[in-house]
């Protein structure tokens, strides 16, 4: 197993003013390369937070317009140094602890993408209507791509540096998913998905994904199949 491997965590920030620095902190206490910050025009005064924050492990941009996840992840990509990219929400309904789980197949030599999937671990029960939404999204893109995933939507994607080099992401927000997703089948990378747990926000939390994102999400699977 090759435990060599440089971990770089791209994280995408808009509006966490009260939990980002706990997910820095957090990914900080496990064995990682790099943490690229990536705030995406927040105005709840997440920029000032972490305009006060230093670890010489982390690097922060800041976009000066909020455009979406993909937007900032894209910037993100452009700065990576490590073997391996992880991408991380900037709160902790995903657990950081859960790294090294999700580097086993790829540190064994047996994948190149690693997806972590809500559905095969344990999971705070969340809203039907976002299980049934991923459920259709996915599946769609299964048929498309003859393939078996459970979780397209999962923040949870690991994988090596190679796989992107050549990647020219065009979705800005909530389409980064299925179309990064395209890439990895299209080139024919070796996907494997590792259970992790999950503990969903509710809207008073601050979730922000809405049902009107999957009409985005499914253009996009569409779009990256046949156009």
């Amino acid at each position: 197993m090759d435990n060599n491997l440089k971990i770089s965590i791209i994280i995408p920030v808009y509006n966490e003013r009260d939990s980002i620095i706990s997910v820095i902190e957090e990914v900080l206490k496990q064995n990682v390369y790099e943490v690229i910050v990536v705030d995406d025009g927040s105005k709840d005064g997440t920029v000032e937070v972490l305009k006060n924050y230093y670890n010489p492990k982390v690097k922060i941009f800041f976009k000066s317009k909020n455009e979406g996840k993909g937007s900032a992840v894209r910037l993100g990509l452009k700065e990576v140094k490590g073997d391996v990219i992880i991408i991380q929400d900037a709160d902790l309904e995903y657990d950081p602890e859960e790294y090294e789980r999700l580097l086993i197949p790829i540190k064994k030599g047996k994948a190149d993408v690693v997806y972590g999937s809500r559905f095969k671990g344990t999971t705070r029960v969340f809203y039907f209507w976002h299980y049934v939404g991923n459920k259709f999204l996915t599946l769609i893109a299964n048929i498309l791509y003859n393939s078996t995933l459970s979780d397209m939507e999962t923040c949870y994607k690991v994988f090596k540096r190679e796989c992107v080099e050549d990647l020219d992401l065009k979705s800005k927000g909530w389409g980064f998913d299925p179309e990064i997703t395209a890439h990895f089948f299209k080139k024919g990378y070796r996907i494997v998905e590792v259970p992790i747990s999950y503990y969903g926000r509710t809207y008073e939390e601050g979730k922000k994904i809405k049902w009107k994102h999957g009409f985005v999400v499914l253009w996009t699977i569409l779009k990256c199949r046949f156009f």
